[in-house]
Order: structure tokens, then sequence, then C-alpha cells
């Protein structure tokens, strides 16, 4: 059995085709030949069936016999399986500061592993106010010990780096590895 991937909004189905002759394909995917619109309705109208024109560009159009209302669901539970199995990565922002306390610091660490673990994205920026651009320095040590904390749980996309009055840096999480097959023998 043939599967169209045809957009079902741009189909004309049984007296909403206007040709004179078209290129007919059976239900199975037979080639029935050139044949006129109106021995081609007649002969889905004798199975109980729709004509579907599929290929609207073919010079003639080319049509099928079948069932519109079941293709229409199938299409659309394909197209609802698709959906389900695509995982949508969040970008999700972890804010820190040039002069954080060591368990503000853990606190948010742990909030960016929990996200990692999730499957998103972590965006890490560290603001610079007033004196504190003079000190670049001290907020790449912070954002180097941000990815020490993280480095378990994520790998560093875009290293950290000044735009503006921040400092940016992304992170991704790591693919998952499957701790529950483990060693046997150990």
């Amino acid at each position: 059995m043939e599967v169209f991937r045809i957009s079902t909004k741009d189909l004309l189905i049984n007296e909403e085709i206007r040709d004179k002759e078209v290129r007919l394909v059976d239900l199975d995917g037979a080639q029935l030949g050139i044949v006129s619109l109106a021995d081609a309705q007649r002969i889905a109208l004798e199975k109980n069936l729709d004509l579907v024109k599929i290929a609207p560009q073919a010079v003639p159009p080319v049509c099928k016999i079948m069932d519109y209302g079941k293709f229409k669901f199938e299409q659309a539970k394909r197209e609802k399986e698709a959906k389900k199995n695509q995982k949508v990565i969040e970008i999700k922002e972890i804010r820190l500061s040039l002069n954080i306390d060591t368990h503000d610091f853990e606190t948010k660490a742990n909030r960016a592993i929990k996200f990692l673990e999730g499957g998103d994205k972590v965006k890490v920026s560290l603001r610079f106010r007033g004196r504190e651009m003079a000190h670049p320095e001290l907020g790449d040590n912070i954002m180097q010990r941000f990815i020490e904390y993280v480095a378990e749980y994520g790998n560093v996309e875009k290293q950290p780096k000044m735009e503006g009055r921040s400092m940016v840096m992304f992170i991704s999480s790591k693919p998952a590895v499957n701790t529950k097959g483990g060693n046997k023998n150990a």
C-alpha cells in the first residue's frame, strides 16, 4: 500500500474536480490509465468510494479511488503520533550576580541541574552593575565554577561571553545514559 504525504487541505474530491480527463489509480495502487472524469467518478461511485485528486500538478492530474474519511483519519493519526514523539527543548534562564553567596550559588546551580535533567537548555547570565564592569575576570571565575558544578549533567554549548553589561553562556544537557542495565557481576 502506498503512503501519500499530502496535505488534506489541498485535496479536491468527487464533484470538486473539474478536469476533463484524469490518470486514475485504484484503491490498491494499480494504474487504471487515463480516463474521462465522468468514467472515473462512475467507477468510484460503483465501489462506494471517493475520487480524490492527489497530484493536481501532473498532466493529466492523478486521481485515486479511496475512502476519503478513512484517509483523513489515518493522516491525522500519523500527524498526532509524529507530534507526540517530538521533544520541545526549552531554554531556561539562571541569573547570577558577581557577589553571589555560596548557598545562593548552589541553589541556582541545583536548579540548573534539574532543568538539564529535564532535557532543557540553560542560559546562565551574570549581570554587572556599576564599577563591577571593570572586573570581568571575577565574572569569568563564577562562570567557570558554575560549569564545574554542573559538568556531570551538561556540556557548555556557548562559552561565557560579554554581551553589553551581562556575561552569558549556554549549557545543553548531556545525552541520557542508561544506568539501569549496569554490570551485574560487580
